[in-house]
């Protein structure tokens, strides 16, 4: 479960999810990618990031694992309760159906402005293509970045979208060589944070809501402990 390791003041109005920091568990999870049938991955539950939304009065309606090995990132999105298919244009990802998440794998989260080791994605289950129908992936850069971060060759990611009743699952392996600073022994702990939008559910975040400028402020993120169980 995450763990507390911090907590500040802070007027009555601020989200509660504001006043306390985050340690998140990731496991080491050896069998990603998988090598054979339609899953890339498959992780447990403890691969979870819970977001307490309750603290705010909120619900969630997706479920987002992260679990890692010693060649990069699993990622495994599970969107469920929708009536109407995913919307979105890859070329405007950050108002897309889909997810967006950001990784800092030195969790140097005391400055206001990101570094060359802080990473923002995007999966999108649609968007992409010349319809603008197919599942996509893509990196963008953070605003008001000290250093942006070296862009992933896209071909080296692992991305798989699967329709689900009722919703859809989106699966991805992002390679140690995309991800800058990639060091899991020696820097295993990492700023992690995301925002799952949805034109007909609603928007889902990890901490802090949208009134917040947390695309481009690393000291609003979490922190993702990697652990080896």
């Amino acid at each position: 479960m995450p763990r507390v390791t911090g907590t500040a003041r802070m007027p009555a109005l601020v989200p509660h999810r504001f006043l306390v920091r985050l340690a998140h568990p990731c496991p080491y999870h050896k069998a990603m990618p998988a090598a054979k049938g339609d899953a890339l991955l498959e992780l447990p539950e403890s691969a979870r990031l819970t977001n307490f939304a309750e603290l705010d009065g909120k619900s969630s309606f997706a479920d987002l694992r992260l679990a890692w090995n010693d060649f990069g990132l699993g990622i495994q999105l599970t969107v469920v309760g929708k009536k109407i298919e995913p919307l979105g244009d890859a070329e405007r990802p950050r108002s897309a159906d889909g997810l967006s998440l950001w990784l800092d794998t030195r969790d140097a989260r005391s400055g206001h402005r990101a570094s060359r080791t802080c990473h923002q994605f995007h999966f999108l289950p649609t968007g992409g293509g010349p319809e603008k129908s197919e599942p996509t992936f893509g990196q963008a850069k953070i605003n008001r970045a000290l250093q942006d971060a070296p862009f992933a060759d896209e071909s080296t990611v692992l991305f798989r979208h699967h329709r689900l009743k009722g919703g859809y699952r989106l699966e991805a392996f992002l390679p140690g060589a995309a991800l800058a600073g990639f060091d899991p022994e020696q820097h295993p702990r990492w700023g992690v944070y995301y925002q799952i939008r949805d034109e007909e559910l609603g928007d889902q975040y990890l901490g802090v809501n949208g009134e917040f400028p947390f695309h481009d402020d690393p000291s609003l993120w979490d922190t993702l402990e990697l652990t080896r169980g």
